[in-house]
């Protein structure tokens, strides 16, 4: 095994040698969110968003009130009664957790589609200015990257591609 690493290190260093490997990379969430089909796509999110979230807010209220006036009457309600609205209030707060979870869901399968269609063009732009450049790898900048050289970072240049493109 130690032989087959000195090895496949000797054949990296040797093409390594032989030609200069040029590597970039593109920080994807911010050349989306800046390009104006993503500002597009981003607003018409947070205006989803905030819908839901007026709709969620109202039946969380809801349920509060519901909860509030169910122990202002425990003790004035028989155990019978109690039961029924007790089971009542779970129910609810079960169909409250149920479209909360549809609605993140719902938001989550909207940003995918909304921004699909931009990082295919966004991967074309970044394939021809990979080409056009000479770079052998354009890396995705996440936190895996711990050090580049600023003239590394190719968003900008992403980003002014891609507006460019029709």
């Amino acid at each position: 095994m130690k032989k087959m690493v000195v090895v496949l290190s000797a054949l990296l260093m040797a093409a390594a040698a032989h030609a200069e490997t040029k590597v970039g990379f593109v920080d994807m969430q911010k050349a989306i969110q800046s390009t104006s089909a993503g500002k597009k796509a981003k607003a018409e999110l947070e205006g989803d968003f905030s819908k839901k979230k007026k709709e969620l807010e109202k039946k969380e209220a809801d349920l509060k009130k519901m909860g509030e006036d169910l122990e202002k009457k425990k003790s004035v309600l028989s155990e019978e009664a109690l039961g029924k609205k007790q089971a009542e209030f779970q129910e609810e707060m079960l169909k409250y957790r149920d479209v909360v979870g549809k609605s993140q869901v719902e938001i989550q399968k909207k940003e995918r589609d909304l921004t699909a269609p931009i990082l295919e063009k966004m991967k074309k732009v970044i394939a021809k200015i990979a080409k056009e450049k000479g770079y052998s790898l354009i890396m995705e900048n996440n936190q895996a990257i711990l050090f580049a050289t600023p003239e590394s970072d190719l968003t900008d240049e992403v980003i002014k591609a891609y507006e460019k493109e029709k």
